[in-house]
């Protein structure tokens, strides 16, 4: 009977992992088709928190204009790369202005992100290509958003219309509907044990 039942657990957990290879597949692909922006604050003081928000929103004013002509993911990247001296400069100017002599970096990188929901967007976890703003040490509460397709600031029409334009029906119907909530999670889960072991 034990091992019956060990057998029967087994089955069932072999048949999750191959009900979610394809999902996970999905998943990859969208996280390659996304660029995002990830904000690190000096602090968790307020006034630097607040600090970060009006980084933010002059770092996504600066940057909604050059992404009007991009086509693709790769094409916002290499707008983000040829203008990352500026977007970094208009970080720092902000920080000036409102007072402050903190350092800022911004870079491009890959980094890890969990499941973020924005507003009727959800992103998997897993890998993605980001702008990495850091204000002073950088060791307060971070801000993202996802910078291309443009879902972060943009109206509700025209996230769906860019959402539309860069995933593929069954991407867009993985990142609109919450029923594939439960399959983050797993996905998530799956995500920290292969990153424990490379």
């Amino acid at each position: 009977m034990k091992l019956f039942i060990k057998s029967a657990c087994i089955a069932f957990v072999l048949t999750v992992i191959y009900s979610m290879i394809p999902f996970r597949t999905e998943c990859k692909e969208i996280s390659n088709e996304v660029f995002r922006l990830h904000i690190l604050a000096n602090s968790d003081e307020d006034y630097d928190q607040q600090l970060k928000l009006k980084v933010r929103d002059k770092v996504l004013i600066y940057t909604e204009s050059l992404f009007e002509s991009a086509q693709s993911k790769e094409e916002a990247e290499n707008l983000i790369s040829n203008n990352l001296q500026d977007i970094c400069n208009t970080a720092q100017k902000e920080v000036t202005d409102n007072g402050y002599d903190y350092s800022v970096t911004a870079q491009i990188t890959k980094m890890y992100f969990t499941t973020r929901t924005y507003e009727s967007y959800t992103l998997p976890s897993g890998m993605y290509d980001a702008l990495r703003i850091t204000i002073g040490s950088g060791e307060g509460h971070n801000w993202w958003c996802v910078m291309y397709p443009s879902i972060c600031i943009s109206s509700e029409e025209s996230q769906d219309e860019a959402a539309k334009e860069t995933f593929n029906d069954n991407q867009y119907d993985i990142v609109k509907n919450e029923k594939y909530e439960y399959k983050f999670k797993i996905v998530e889960i799956f995500e920290k044990i292969c990153s424990y072991f490379s």
